[in-house]
């Protein structure tokens, strides 16, 4: 292996600052590709207010943004959330979380807070204080008896080491997010997040935001039969304002594939909502006259 690689290879996991919790919860990753969604299923390995790491049925690509669906157990709900692709190596990869609100971090950190739990308990259980009367008797020696609080103590030591281990994930968590506000203040915003439910616009509303319009070529032997009429699309408009999918409701049937075609270079000013531009449905009709 070359110094460079050697060198990468040493900085790969350096993003991950921020202590995770095996897991094995069931996940559904969102990647646009093509400004289409695609849904892949997956199940996370670890987890934790950083990232996570999952096996995923699928290929990603480091740098990849996605959207992230996870039911945390006993957390109240479903979590969305955004990210982005760290790794990814033979179907298992590494994803970093984007701008995690306030109840997502809760619901993530008394999810950690219940399985050290669950762990310390288990620990516990292992070894536990049997009652003096089953005790088996031990031929006199010079060996003085255990101290009868020294599971007490190891007791109060545990709850202050998870204390402790709480206490310094809660400030590392802190100063990583005040770092990557820090770090996202001085860029232009590239978040990429999940489309939200598609809304329908009328064809009218969508003609005064269209602002680039390609006419149709008539096809040569639709005309010479004299056919004409009205194509009416039915067409799903992205949040940019490119056409992502069209489906023809009604007109002649040698006409449709040259409206298709010219459809599919229009632009549109984006629709908002609340100031924020989504993804919506509408018709699009072209007339056709030799």
């Amino acid at each position: 292996m070359s110094a460079a690689a050697q060198s990468s290879a040493r900085a790969g996991p350096c993003w991950r600052r921020l202590p995770r919790c095996v897991a094995a919860i069931p996940v559904d990753f969102t990647v646009v590709r093509s400004g289409i969604p695609n849904f892949i299923p997956g199940r996370a390995v670890d987890l934790g207010m950083g990232g996570m790491g999952a096996i995923v049925a699928g290929e990603f690509h480091p740098g990849d943004p996605v959207g992230i669906e996870i039911q945390i157990p006993d957390a109240g709900g479903l979590m969305r959330a955004q990210a982005v692709v760290r790794h990814q190596s033979r179907l298992r990869c590494g994803v970093e979380f984007l701008g995690l609100s306030r109840e997502q971090q809760t619901m993530i950190l008394s999810w950690q807070r219940r399985m050290a739990e669950g762990q310390l308990q288990t620990q516990l259980s292992r070894d536990p204080v049997l009652p003096e009367a089953s005790m088996p008797s031990l031929p006199a020696s010079d060996t003085p008896p255990a101290h009868p609080g020294r599971h007490r103590i190891l007791r109060q030591l545990a709850w202050a080491a998870l204390l402790l281990f709480l206490v310094l994930g809660a400030m590392g968590w802190w100063q990583w997010y005040r770092a990557w506000r820090e770090l996202e203040s001085h860029l232009p915003d590239k978040t990429v997040l999940a489309e939200p439910p598609e809304v329908a616009v009328p064809a009218g509303i969508m003609e005064q935001l269209l602002v680039h319009k390609v006419d149709p070529l008539y096809p040569e032997a639709a005309r010479r039969a004299n056919i004409q009429g009205t194509v009416v699309l039915a067409a799903v408009i992205g949040s940019d304002g490119t056409v992502l999918h069209l489906r023809p409701i009604s007109g002649p049937g040698a006409l449709t594939s040259a409206a298709v075609d010219a459809v599919q270079w229009w632009r549109f000013q984006p629709y908002r909502v609340n100031g924020r531009p989504i993804q919506v449905t509408t018709t699009l009709a072209l007339e056709f006259r030799p």
